[in-house]
């Protein structure tokens, strides 16, 4: 049950980041004209860690433009955002400028709109990197919703309320505007349409991403969400949006498009070649990542409230369609692999010891393959004991295979290759079946979950972060403890 907006409001929430140094600034809130204290507030908000700041309330979003040696862009597109955001944007804000070691005089514009501007801020940090502003300034920052987008407003801002909306009332986790959609509108060159479009190829063929556009510099990602994601990404380039994105979609988290209007920027600092070399360096780390499992993606599955997904129904099997896939998979995969030892061990060996040998080899990578990636079954509890329980099941399949192979010499006259080939095919195929439903039944079988209120505790975030406290505070903990 996610808390209201008001609620979220009276909680005590963290401390702005110490590595931080703001400059200038105005209290965050509402400027004149948004209509911020008299706007209905939504009924549910995605976040319980907002802060009241002074005597006004938590701006809902906090909306970061990332800037380097922006001195002349940098003026224009605050005045223009902050007076639409004051025209259009129905609750509290807060526009951060992050100046990431900026060598122009960057920074002194930006102080000086913080010093003019209401709800705008300047943040100084002494290294470069987008991913790296964008991170400091996210994971300091007390809003519930939290969005970026470029200094050369490529994209119109009529899609910024569209682009927070979803996150505003709890539907999705993240929000990108795209410009590879149905009913986008952008407007560029040959050359940067081409960068982009392959680029997201290489996205989905490579890493299975499902997302459309990972380039435009137009995003939004709930609060909570981010305190749980950034950590876990560790590029502080451009890569960083692709990262963030690619890890909230392996772990199951709702990703938002909206499709965007977008006008090519021609005097664009972004250096294309280098920008993509240094991409594909971080596509090759997330992939080998993911596919050695070196990221703990299950701290972000289902988090942060309820998900249809984990409610169980009486009399219905869970996963059987992803399981009868995935034991097809590999059970093509294995009978390859029994075949060729078959081959292999009839060259000096007889029917019966070839088809043991074969079968047996094949029995213990089948049932480890299935344990891996039909049944989802994770570490080495219970290896052992469901090995041997495969072994059971392999000793099925061999009486079946041997008692095939044995009906086969009863025949008469020489047996062929191919002829003994065809008939453990038939028999291999006979016994999947059965395999199946004991691996599903017997070897894998799905634990029951404990009943009571500890059942669905990961789905409850306010009890998990009650869990860790003590962990975190050794005072804490000892207040647990006593009566």
């Amino acid at each position: 049950m996610r808390p209201t907006f008001e609620s979220s409001l009276r909680e005590p929430g963290g401390e702005p980041g110490s590595d931080l140094r703001h400059e200038t600034g105005s209290e965050p809130g509402s400027a004149p004209g948004s209509r911020p204290s008299d706007a209905p507030l939504p009924a549910t908000l995605p976040s319980r860690h907002a802060t009241p700041v002074g005597p006004h309330p938590t701006p809902l979003l906090d909306l970061v433009i990332p800037v380097f040696n922006e001195e002349d862009d940098l003026e224009p597109c605050v005045r223009r955002v902050h007076e639409h955001l004051v025209r259009n944007f129905p609750y509290p804000f807060r526009l951060t400028v992050a100046d990431n070691a900026s060598t122009d005089r960057t920074p002194e514009v930006a102080a000086a709109l913080a010093a003019e501007l209401p709800a705008v801020r300047s943040v100084r940090l002494g290294q470069k990197g987008r991913g790296r502003a964008l991170r400091t300034v996210w994971e300091a920052s007390d809003s519930p919703v939290l969005a970026y987008m470029d200094v050369d407003l490529s994209t119109d801002l009529n899609a910024l309320l569209p682009l927070v909306a979803p996150l505003i009332s709890g539907h999705s986790d993240l929000a990108i505007g795209t410009r590879l959609a149905g009913g986008s509108r952008v407007v560029r060159g040959p050359r940067r349409e081409f960068v982009s479009r392959t680029y997201n190829l290489i996205l989905r063929s490579s890493l299975a991403a499902r997302f459309s556009d990972a380039q435009c510099g137009f995003k939004a990602i709930r609060g909570d969400v981010a305190r749980r994601l950034l950590p876990m990404v560790e590029d502080t380039g451009w890569f960083f949006d692709t990262e963030m994105l690619v890890l909230a979609e392996r772990a199951g988290l709702r990703i938002h498009e909206v499709p965007v209007d977008w006008v090519d920027d021609p005097h664009s600092s972004v250096r294309i070649f280098r920008t993509a070399v240094e991409d594909l360096k971080g596509v090759w780390r997330v992939g080998r990542a993911l596919a050695v499992g070196a990221l703990p993606l299950d701290r972000l599955a289902r988090p942060f409230g309820d998900d249809p997904r984990d409610r169980e129904l009486d009399a219905v099997p869970r996963g059987l369609v992803r399981q009868l896939i995935g034991f097809c998979c590999v059970g093509v995969l294995s009978t390859l692999l029994y075949l060729a030892l078959y081959s292999l061990a009839r060259t000096f060996a007889g029917p019966q010891a070839a088809n043991a040998a074969a079968l047996l080899l094949s029995a213990v990578a089948n049932t480890a393959a299935n344990r891996r990636f039909t049944f989802r079954v994770r570490g080495r509890r219970r290896a052992v004991r469901q090995q041997a329980q495969g072994l059971v099941v392999f000793g099925i399949g061999l009486a079946l295979t041997s008692g095939s192979l044995a009906a086969l010499g009863t025949v008469g006259g020489p047996v062929s290759h191919h002829s003994e080939l065809a008939v453990l095919v038939v028999a291999n195929l006979a016994a999947t079946v059965l395999r199946f439903l004991l691996l599903r039944a017997w070897v894998f079988q799905e634990r029951p979950q404990p009943s009571g209120p500890t059942a669905h505790q990961p789905c409850q975030p306010q009890q998990t972060q009650q869990t860790q406290q003590p962990h975190q505070n050794p005072r804490a903990r000892e207040e647990l403890k006593s009566p």
